[in-house]
Parts: structure tokens; C-alpha cells; sequence
């Protein structure tokens, strides 16, 4: 099983993000049979202050493409990535359209 890292910021508001963080006590059943349909087995998101982290344990159909290509085409999850736009900023290094950024993992302790 391959696992991913990925960062994204919140608007730093406290506000917006306990209303953040309380659409995420019960996201919504389509969204997490998109993500799992996606062959993401796995998947928490950490917040420090404004900063998440999203861990991904993927299995070997996944892909990021095959992600985007089901997201784009599945309405309700367009609707919740619309939604949460309002809560989440690019980082300062994303390119253009980019939401979540994937991480470089620089240490690993066996």
C-alpha cells in the first residue's frame, strides 16, 4: 500500500474553520464513496492552526488522475469541493488550480 502526504491551508479565521472542522464530523456518504471508490483505502486530515495534512493510504488502482477524472464527473463531489473552497486557501507554493499539495517526505525512522 502506497501512501501519500498532501498540505492545504484554511483562511485564517477562527470561525471558518470550526465550521470546517465541523463539516468534517460527518462528511457527506458521497463523498466518502467517491474517495474510496478512488482506491483510497485509508485517509485522515490533521489541522494545526490554519494548516491541514491529509494522509492517503492508497492501494494499486489509484491514481491522481483517476481521481480528478471521477471527481469531475461525480456533481455532489463538485458541490463539496465548491463548498470547501470557502474555507480553504492555496498554499503560497501551489500552481495555479492546485488545492492540496502533495509533501516530499525528507524522514523516515525504521
Amino acid at each position: 500500500m502506497k501512501k501519500y502526504c498532501l498540505a492545504l491551508d484554511l483562511k485564517d479565521d477562527p470561525k471558518l474553520i470550526a465550521e470546517y472542522k465541523k463539516y468534517h464530523e460527518a462528511v457527506w456518504p458521497e463523498i466518502t464513496d467517491s474517495i474510496k471508490a478512488s482506491g483510497i483505502e485509508h485517509a485522515e486530515i490533521h489541522c494545526a492552526g490554519n494548516r491541514l495534512f491529509m494522509i492517503l493510504e492508497v492501494n494499486n488502482s489509484f491514481s491522481f488522475e483517476k481521481k480528478a477524472e471521477l471527481d469531475a464527473g461525480n456533481p455532489k463531489v463538485r458541490e463539496w469541493e465548491t463548498l470547501m473552497w470557502k474555507y480553504q486557501k492555496a498554499l503560497p507554493i501551489a500552481k495555479k488550480g492546485e488545492k492540496w499539495v502533495l509533501m516530499e517526505k525528507i524522514f523516515e525512522l525504521k
